[in-house]
């Protein structure tokens, strides 16, 4: 009996775990900023877009958590099953993806230091990546991570939940307006599914699950009811973002271009919300870097023994190498958008590849069946994205320009 208790309290902090690991990967200072910058943009309409995401992100993240449980390997082996190679394909994109994303993260880090205490964006960078590094030098950092990432999460929610209610936003008009709205583009859809299970993002979780011991199909209830949550949660803070700024804007108050996510916090709070509001980004950014990384270096460990030898050190090397791109290249609020771009562009193919899995008992095995809902809701997640990703590319080159 009590080993059976202590088996299901590990099951459900691993569950826990993984869920928030994903969670607070897409809930970081490209989550804030893009969230923010599309509602002054579209406004009430914007609702739409995120239920829309939202949809789509339970039918990707669903998909890659069940296979990749059921078949206890990790999507680049998966894919490599599917066709020869295609996995060192999808680790690649994965990886680059990976790159694009933290150094936003990186960015995000900056914005946040300055937020806090005025100093100059480079400068709160090199200071928080200096403090990822030596997160990374400590040993046994993953269980204190975990309880970071669940406080952090939680705060993250409770906090905006308060300045959303503070914001008197227009409920009704957004309610209107998530079955009817008035604009619509491919670039915020895009970006805002790629920022949610894009990139390394999903995978974080699922391979998170792999690490605790969770595979097969006793596993697969689970798995799918935690895939759910994460998607859900991430969905509610999204939406409470929304009508938070949403509040804001409608009130003809103009974001600030170079922070635009701590414009609500600011206008509801005063200067408490805007150091708050700097605390919460600085954490969510500075969990976001490390959690990147590390996810995004664990798709070619397995190619390479010297990276798997020295795995902390090329973690390491990854985050300098983000920072002193950031350093270089500056613009931090578009490379917090166009991060989530390019993340989004990589599901096809990542998704793609976990489909063609499913229906392969050589890789799932003769004792499981993946639901045929889940396949076709798959497939057009992939067409949709694939075809919202082509649209979305001219939009991505002119905020580059621009």
């Amino acid at each position: 009996m009590g080993g059976n208790s202590v088996k299901s309290k590990h099951s459900i902090s691993m569950l826990l775990g993984a869920a928030f690991l994903m969670i607070t990967s897409a809930i970081g200072p490209a989550f804030l900023t893009q969230t923010a910058t599309f509602t002054e943009q579209y406004g009430a309409s914007f609702s739409f877009i995120i239920l829309l995401t939202i949809i789509v992100d339970i039918f990707a993240q669903l998909n890659v958590w069940r296979i990749i449980v059921v078949t206890g390997k990790r999507g680049q082996d998966v894919a490599n099953e599917v066709v020869s190679g295609l996995g060192y394909f999808i680790s690649f994109l994965v990886f680059v993806g990976g790159l694009a994303f933290n150094i936003g993260n990186i960015a995000g880090t900056g914005m946040a230091f300055n937020v806090l205490f005025g100093v100059d964006v480079k400068v709160g960078a090199v200071i928080s990546a200096a403090i990822c590094i030596a997160i990374f030098l400590i040993k046994e950092f993953g269980n204190a991570m975990d309880k970071f990432a669940q406080i952090l999460g939680v705060l993250m929610l409770v906090l905006t939940f308060c300045v959303m209610v503070a914001a008197h936003p227009p409920v009704g008009e957004a309610m209107i307006r998530t079955v009817m709205p008035k604009k619509f583009d491919f670039l915020p859809f895009t970006t805002i599914i790629g920022g949610t299970v894009g990139g390394y993002i999903t995978f974080s979780g699922a391979h998170r699950l792999l690490d605790g011991g969770m595979s097969g199909v006793k596993d697969v209830s689970e798995t799918s009811n935690t895939s759910v949550f994460g998607v859900v949660v991430t969905g509610i803070m999204r939406y409470m973002l929304f009508l938070a700024v949403l509040g804001v804007v409608s009130r003809g108050i103009k974001l600030d271009p170079a922070n635009p996510a701590v414009t609500p916090f600011l206008a509801v709070a005063g200067k408490v919300g805007y150091k708050l509001f700097g605390l919460v980004l600085w954490s969510a950014a500075l969990s976001s870097v490390v959690g990147c990384a590390f996810t995004s270096v664990s798709f070619i460990r397995t190619y390479f023994k010297p990276i798997d030898d020295h795995f902390p050190k090329v973690v390491i090397g990854f985050i300098v190498f983000c920072t002193l791109f950031f350093i270089l290249l500056g613009r931090p609020v578009t490379l917090l958008i166009l991060a989530g771009a390019l993340n989004g562009l990589i599901l096809p193919f990542t998704l793609g590849a976990i489909l063609i899995a499913s229906r392969n008992k050589k890789i799932v095995g003769e004792d499981y069946h993946h639901p045929t809902w889940l396949v076709v809701g798959g497939i057009i997640v992939v067409i949709i994205t694939a075809y919202s990703g082509i649209k979305s590319l001219g939009g991505m080159a002119a905020l580059w320009r621009g």
